[in-house]
């Protein structure tokens, strides 16, 4: 990519390495009154171009690795959507599960304390990841304001009560479908008509469906990790919804037949979208997918020997670093709305999310245009290029 680019290997070398990695231990009592220790960190990878903006996890194996990468794919993604923001990414190794409200208030507190100095409104911004939530960036919020005065933009994914913004729960998936939207309409294409097959029904894989749904869509096959569901005919999905908010699974829906997990992917259908884990399309698999689009509204769900037999059958594949970044778009509104003190109508929040989205589709296509490549590499040159070039402004040389 710095060849298609021409970027200097000095340069290319300093946006690998990330800006600071910050590693602090978290001692806090149990509700027994025992101590337990563990161990938090935030990876801030580049601040060129913004604040740095990205989630903390609290996950029992949160890889130091893993989270370097992720931090860098945040400051991808953050170009490519057009945000004022650089990347990062943190967590603590914790089973979150295994902890009380109590105890994991405790954790975020002492976590905060201690990287209090190191995040705020211009320098780094947390939100929520895998197993955080709102509750826990109010928590951030508290804790942070105690050193600092009342700060609500510090976090975004906040509840809406501490100004959290509207729209924000439904950005990821409303995202996805604007972007599916998109790229439908480059081949003459609408909703209507369209088999869809969607790989994960939490907060992402659910609202994508009820608005393809909602704009006529079909979708043919839901999976979870309780179970999946399958109608030729199209799954009604305010149903399904109702079901498994009730019963907590997929499984016994009437609604549709179930069939194998591991069979959605591969299943019959026009538009493939994975929202779940990373990896899920992989040399096993990639031969047999059906599905003439894939929208990756998960991380990184093609590993990249897929990506080779995909893009040799000729499966159009729309990026993750493109495709999920209506989350992180409406949480930089958030941040904006905080900053202003001024909160907006859901209305006016959806309708900047779709003209953003719109204006990074078409960076995206002028960059495949101009280096003959595929969406992919399209949306990584196109981040990257944005970087090195504020990187090179700003004097990085002196």
């Amino acid at each position: 990519m710095s060849r298609i680019l021409g970027l200097d290997s000095k340069l290319h070398k300093s946006l690998l390495i990330p800006f600071r990695e910050i590693k602090v231990e978290c001692t806090v009592p149990r509700d027994d009154g025992s101590f337990v220790s563990y161990i938090g960190f935030r990876i801030q990878h580049d601040n060129a171009r913004g604040p740095m903006k990205g989630g903390i996890r609290y996950h029992p194996e949160v890889d130091p690795d893993e989270v370097n990468a992720l931090a860098q794919l945040m400051t991808w993604k953050t170009a490519v959507a057009n945000l004022p923001y650089g990347g990062a990414k943190g967590g603590i190794g914790c089973n979150p599960r295994e902890l009380t409200v109590s105890e994991l208030q405790r954790v975020t507190r002492v976590f905060t304390q201690k990287i209090h100095d190191l995040i705020g409104i211009h320098r780094d911004v947390p939100a929520p990841d895998m197993g955080t939530n709102s509750q826990t960036m109010a928590w951030i919020l508290d804790e942070y304001s105690k050193f600092h005065g009342y700060s609500p933009a510090v976090v975004t994914g906040k509840p809406i009560e501490l100004g959290g913004s509207l729209g924000r729960e439904a950005a990821t998936g409303l995202g996805v479908v604007f972007a599916t939207e998109f790229l439908l309409d480059e081949y003459g294409m609408s909703f209507a008509n369209m088999k869809f097959a969607i790989q994960g029904f939490g907060n992402v894989g659910s609202w994508a469906a009820s608005f393809i749904h909602q704009k006529g869509g079909k979708v043919v096959a839901v999976s979870d990790i309780t179970g999946a569901v399958k109608n030729p005919n199209g799954i009604d999905i305010p149903a399904l919804l109702k079901h498994k908010e009730k019963a907590d699974s997929l499984k016994d829906f009437e609604g549709g037949d179930a069939m194998d997990l591991n069979d959605v992917l591969v299943h019959e259908c026009d538009v493939l979208i994975p929202c779940a884990l990373g990896g899920v399309l992989n040399k096993e698999n990639a031969a047999d997918v059906k599905a003439k689009f894939i929208i990756e509204a998960a991380n990184h769900p093609t590993d990249p020997e897929a990506d080779e037999i995909l893009s040799r059958k000729g499966v159009t594949i729309l990026p993750d670093i493109y495709a999920n970044s209506g989350g992180v778009t409406v949480s930089y509104f958030e941040w904006v709305q905080n900053i202003q003190g001024f909160m907006w109508e859901e209305e006016k929040v959806n309708y900047e999310l779709k003209r953003y989205m719109k204006r990074a589709f078409n960076d995206i296509k002028a960059m495949c245009h101009t280096h003959n490549c595929n969406l992919r590499m399209g949306a990584f040159t196109l981040g990257v290029n944005k970087v090195a070039r504020a990187t090179v402004l700003r004097g990085w040389e002196a």
